[in-house]
C-alpha cells in the first residue's frame, strides 16, 4: 500500500531539518571557538545528515526487496554511529559551557531527525505519484 505522507508531516519534517540545521551553523557562527574548532562541528554535521540519509536509503531499500551490498549497508550504519560518537568526543573535550554543548547535541539529533524524515516523506511521495500513474 503506498500512502502519501500528510502535508503536516512533510512541512514537520523540513522545520525540524531547518531547525536543527540552521540552529547548529548560527550556533558555530556565533560561537568563540577558533575557526578549526567549527569547522570540525561543520563537517561532522554535513557528514551525520549524509550519513543518516544513506542509512536511511539502505535499510528502505532492504525492506523493500532492493538490493543492497552489505558493505553499503553496513558502512551506513558505521558512518552514522560514527558521527554521533564524533559529536561526543569532540562536546566531551570542548570547553564550553555545559548548556552550549546540549545546544550543539540537541540540535544535531534535531537536524538528524529531520533529514532521515525528510528522506521517507520523499521516498514515499515519489512512490504515492508512480502508483498513481498505473492506475
Amino acid at each position: 500500500m503506498n500512502q502519501k505522507p500528510s502535508n503536516a508531516f512533510i512541512a514537520a519534517a523540513w522545520i525540524a531539518l531547518g531547525i536543527g540545521m540552521i540552529g547548529f551553523i548560527v550556533g558555530l557562527w556565533r560561537s568563540d571557538m577558533l575557526l578549526n574548532e567549527k569547522g570540525y562541528y561543520f563537517a561532522v554535521l554535513m557528514f551525520g545528515l549524509f550519513a543518516v540519509i544513506s542509512l536511511q536509503k539502505a535499510v528502505r531499500d532492504k525492506l523493500e526487496g532492493i538490493p543492497v551490498t552489505e558493505i553499503y549497508y553496513g558502512i551506513s550504519w558505521f558512518c552514522t554511529i560514527l558521527t554521533i560518537t564524533l559529536l561526543i568526543i569532540g562536546l566531551w573535550n570542548a570547553e564550553l559551557l555545559p548548556s552550549e554543548k546540549g545546544f550543539y547535541g540537541i540540535s544535531f539529533i534535531l537536524a538528524l531527525f529531520g533529514a532521515i524524515a525528510v528522506q521517507k516523506n520523499t521516498r514515499d511521495s515519489q512512490n504515492f505519484n508512480k502508483s498513481q500513474q498505473l492506475n
